[in-house]
């Protein structure tokens, strides 16, 4: 039996950037050693996945749910309005399910066609990961690992 189950929810919008995010998780997990079971979870866009976390931490399923996704300003809404939306309704959720939600998502406000950028958002979600940018530390995705084995 696994040590640590988690829930993986990916926003389908640009998903061959947002999945380099949890093979980077993996990858990490792999490389700490620790037994795991990694469940995938898929949404239409990056608002729906606080609801789903919120459903899957209530389960008592996971031990942790992570979130990725790349929201861009598509000149039809502000990608920050949705950002924010995303990261108070998850915040909002592990507050009420004690559950450890991480966002693992980049905003840039736009996105060139070009293939050089493509492969910055894909190197930044595999290799930044969990907590990107908001742990203040230069590799987020073991400090994650290290606080759910914490946890356990």
């Amino acid at each position: 039996m696994p040590s640590l189950r988690v829930a993986f929810i990916k926003a389908n919008w640009h998903a061959d950037i947002v999945s380099q995010a949890e093979s980077g998780f993996r990858q990490e997990l792999d490389s700490q050693q620790v037994e795991y079971a990694v469940d995938s979870w898929d949404v239409p866009g990056a608002f729906e996945m606080p609801l789903l976390a919120q459903r899957l931490a209530k389960s008592g399923s996971y031990d942790a749910i992570v979130c990725a996704a790349l929201v861009v300003d598509g000149g039809i809404y502000r990608h920050d309005f949705v950002a924010q939306a995303v990261v108070s309704g998850l915040m909002q959720a592990q507050l009420a399910t004690e559950v450890p939600m991480f966002s693992v998502s980049l905003t840039p406000p736009q996105l060139p066609a070009r293939r050089r950028i493509y492969r910055f958002l894909s190197w930044a979600l595999r290799e930044k990961g969990p907590g990107s940018g908001e742990s203040g530390t230069a590799d987020p995705s073991p400090a994650a690992v290290k606080s759910l084995r914490r946890r356990n």
